[in-house]
């Protein structure tokens, strides 16, 4: 074990049975549990949880002991299905950092997990996930176990600097020597309005590790533009709420509160259909931009990884209802009926009368919402010219 990254690093093999001990100690962990099932005495919840351990020493073994089958009942119960497609990739000894547009929080990476499952994979992946939403112990213990390393958030320049080396060193690490895939967001959060854009920063932080120059070291990562479409987002009128919110107040920040809000409505919220694309590693094209100059690099890197998840999303009916609306026209009647027409404009109307916010604008909320299901048909389309 390499104990540079001990900060940052999942749960490692011999720690998982210390972690269990820590979670059922903790009491905000007991109480939620309660929740669940409060019929059931405190000891006779631990005791089954310490039952359900045996035999699970690696995040892995966790990660398929008792993330799978949640994971599997909430698209049983939230979505009606979920499916996946990849070129370019295989089952195989190769391993990939997975690169994404960000809809879910939590699902994201724990649905990918599954795919790459069912699919076959020989294993999943580590996930980067920012410590801003590790707000309680027992979440920082859980997602250790579930194989994320963190990303530390709000820090100085120079912190920022060393963390950033650390993170790269440790994502160079997780590749090469522990033979982990990686999932990590596109950008820092969620893009609010469902335009998805690759941050340079990102890709910068990437190659600070890793030997030759900046497409070798890119290459180690054998990085997989991932693309993630919802036929219904959970959070829709969350984030219309806080446009509004913050036009109203730009000083305006979520609270820790609004982010476990957003945590349990993106979880257990409906979300019709879901399709997850695996497009080819950028290794594919890597090579042609070694003698474009530095300053140069990350950003045509960015515009590529862009292309190829705007290409790979899958467009649903009321992603075309929502920009006919939305520009007042029936550009795209061909592409649904008009009882499709009809269930969006009922669903959009349901999530504006979601929201709660003083001096409600509901011609405001209504342009957000459809901007949402709006921008990925015309990110696709540039994407296909």
């Amino acid at each position: 074990m390499n104990h540079e990254f001990d900060e940052i690093r999942p749960f490692a093999e011999g720690e998982i049975k210390q972690a269990v001990n820590s979670l059922l100690a903790d009491r905000q962990f007991s109480r939620m549990l309660k929740g669940f099932v409060p019929w059931m005495p405190k000891w006779v919840r631990n005791g089954l949880i310490r039952l359900a351990f045996i035999g699970v020493n690696t995040p892995l073994q966790f990660q398929l002991r008792f993330m799978k089958p949640v994971v599997k009942y909430i698209l049983r119960k939230c979505s009606t299905g979920c499916t996946f497609a990849y070129s370019g990739i295989e089952p195989g000894p190769e391993r990939y950092t997975f690169i994404s547009n960000h809809r879910d929080i939590v699902l994201d990476s724990a649905i990918l997990d599954l795919m790459l499952h069912e699919h076959k994979f020989p294993t999943t992946c580590e996930i980067a996930i920012g410590d801003n939403l590790l707000i309680y112990p027992w979440i920082k213990t859980l997602v250790k176990l579930n194989k994320a390393f963190t990303v530390k958030r709000g820090l100085s320049p120079r912190e920022l600097l060393e963390s950033s080396q650390t993170m790269s060193r440790y994502m160079h690490y997780a590749i090469q020597e522990k033979h982990e895939n990686i999932w990590i967001a596109q950008r820092e959060g969620r893009a609010k309005d469902s335009s998805d854009q690759t941050q340079e920063s990102l890709l910068k932080m990437f190659a600070m590790a890793g030997e030759g120059e900046i497409v070798d070291r890119l290459k180690e990562l054998n990085l997989v533009p991932l693309s993630i479409s919802y036929e219904y987002d959970p959070c829709d009128y969350l984030k219309a709420q806080e446009f509004q919110q913050k036009r109203d107040n730009p000083s305006f920040k979520k609270s820790k509160q609004d982010d476990l809000d957003n945590m349990k409505t993106g979880i257990m919220g409906k979300k019709g259909r879901i399709h997850y694309e695996a497009t080819p590693p950028i290794n594919n094209w890597l090579d042609e931009l070694a003698e474009l100059p530095k300053t140069e690099v990350f950003t045509e890197i960015a515009r590529r990884i862009d292309k190829q998840i705007h290409a790979g999303y899958q467009l649903y009916p009321g992603n075309y209802v929502a920009l006919d609306l939305l520009q007042g026209t029936s550009d795209y009647a061909d592409k649904y009926t008009s009882e499709e027409k009809k269930t969006f404009e009922t669903y959009l109307q349901s999530r504006i009368d979601l929201v709660q916010v003083e001096n409600k604008d509901e011609a405001f909320l209504r342009e957000r919402i459809l901007t949402m299901y709006a921008n990925p048909v015309l990110n696709k389309q540039k994407a296909l010219q």
